[in-house]
């Protein structure tokens, strides 16, 4: 109950922005009922496909980068348990689109808000046999709803920072009990396991199974994707592609004054702007057309002009589920969200195309990847523009010294694939433990 009136009370104290939101690009709008009331027994029967008998498994992604990790592991998860039936959820509306790509529209569903009475419903509509949080997602109520209908709440692809395990502790009174609620939890590396088992999870339940993010990259540059996106921006051999991805508000800027100034001394320099919110992209499009550059937008879905880009022009990447295939048009790139105070995005899909990667001083969100790849000079941290500028620069003056950066970021991701066979045979076990359990 404290948790519901937390909920609404921040709900109305948010209700004047979620209206503005809402009118002005249409976000919070789908699902809404959905989000608010949770799954109704029609809404849960379209999702088993006349399936009822078969056991259900419910993954839950936030957004577009969860269901990125979830794309790479639900089709091999589902060759091993083929009798079980795999439904997703999401909570954004670009996680909601992206999930209806990978995975079909008939298995997707908006996960519900985290009311007592929404989880309750869906968890009684859906009647899972198992549930499965992407990294994590504290909702009390969910996870407590998981464990009072006795359905096993197990985390995987599991990440908590010493920051965020701080403020956690300090809510340890409230919190603990939801953190002892979880079954298990497959943590990405030994700092996020400490953290988990300081927060109240029992050290039986934890166990480190590496990061799927390096099992959800395929890093082929020779791929119909990627080919057929070379084609599309009419890259030649003389291009060099720099692209900033995962762009947060002035970072495109900051990518644009540096491309002003790169460009007249390296003609076959080229830029590829991805900024991270689709409510920008009309932004970022007037921000290249101020700063004196032509934009040819992806989401109008002509070629080139001529088959040729121009040092004129600026591509801007203004769909959604696309960066994962661009980054291998690229042969530099840097990581948005990392030059101001949101912490950075995944830099391990450059790398595994072997591009020469770049992020900024905020990599917090991905801390530990950032710091292998430096560990293993396969990326370089730049704290300012005048930082990333001139390592830019140095880019460009000696090609091999960023093919050499390149290729040991490649190799690095590599060999560290394998998590995907430890999570889905953990999970496997779990399913099976649950299904063979005479309370079940």
């Amino acid at each position: 109950m404290l948790f519901n009136f937390v909920y609404a009370l921040l709900l109305l104290i948010a209700s004047p922005l979620v209206i503005y939101r809402a009118l002005r690009h249409g976000r919070y709008r789908r699902g809404v009922k959905q989000k608010l009331l949770g799954l109704s027994k029609q809404q849960a029967n379209h999702l088993r496909q006349s399936s009822s008998q078969r056991p259900l498994v419910w993954m839950h992604a936030v957004s577009v980068g969860e269901i990125n990790v979830l794309a790479a592991l639900v089709p091999r998860l589902e060759q091993m348990l083929p009798e079980t039936l795999i439904v997703i959820s999401t909570s954004t509306d670009t996680g909601y689109d992206l999930a209806c790509q990978r995975f079909g529209a008939e298995r997707v569903f908006f996960c519900p808000l985290d009311f007592s009475w929404a989880v309750k419903r869906t968890f009684k509509n859906l009647d899972p046999a198992l549930f499965v949080l992407t990294e994590l997602e504290l909702w009390p109520n969910l996870i407590r709803r998981s464990r009072q209908a006795k359905v096993p709440c197990v985390v995987i692809n599991a990440r908590l920072s010493d920051r965020s395990c701080q403020g956690y502790c300090k809510a340890k009174a409230l919190l603990g009990s939801v953190f002892g609620s979880l079954s298990m939890v497959l943590c990405q590396d030994e700092t996020s396991a400490n953290n988990f088992q300081q927060c109240g999870v029992p050290t039986e339940r934890l166990s480190v199974t590496g990061s799927l993010k390096f099992d959800g990259v395929t890093g082929s540059r020779d791929s119909e994707s990627v080919c057929s996106r070379v084609d599309w921006a009419g890259k030649q051999n003389e291009h060099i592609a720099w692209l900033v991805g995962s762009t947060q508000p002035d970072e495109e800027a900051m990518a644009l004054r540096i491309y002003s100034d790169l460009r007249k001394r390296h003609a076959g320099l080229r830029l590829i702007l991805v900024p991270r919110h689709p409510e920008r992209f009309d932004a970022v499009a007037n921000l290249i057309e101020h700063q004196g550059f032509a934009v040819h937008r992806r989401s109008q879905q002509t070629e080139m002009p001529g088959g040729q880009w121009s040092g004129e022009t600026v591509i801007l990447i203004d769909t959604i589920g696309e960066l994962s295939h661009w980054w291998g048009v690229a042969d530099l790139a840097t990581v948005g969200g990392s030059f101001g105070d949101r912490g950075g995005q995944n830099m391990l899909e450059p790398a595994s195309y072997g591009c020469a990667v770049t992020f900024g001083p905020d990599t917090r969100n991905f801390k530990d990847i950032a710091n292998r790849l430096i560990h293993q000079q396969a990326a370089i941290r730049c704290q300012d523009e005048t930082e990333l500028l001139q390592t830019i620069g140095q880019f460009l003056n000696d090609p091999p010294m960023a093919g050499a950066l390149g290729k040991r970021a490649q190799q690095f991701v590599q060999s560290q694939r394998g998590a995907s066979e430890a999570t889905m045979t953990a999970l496997r076990q779990r399913l099976s433990d649950t299904l063979e359990s005479p309370t079940r």
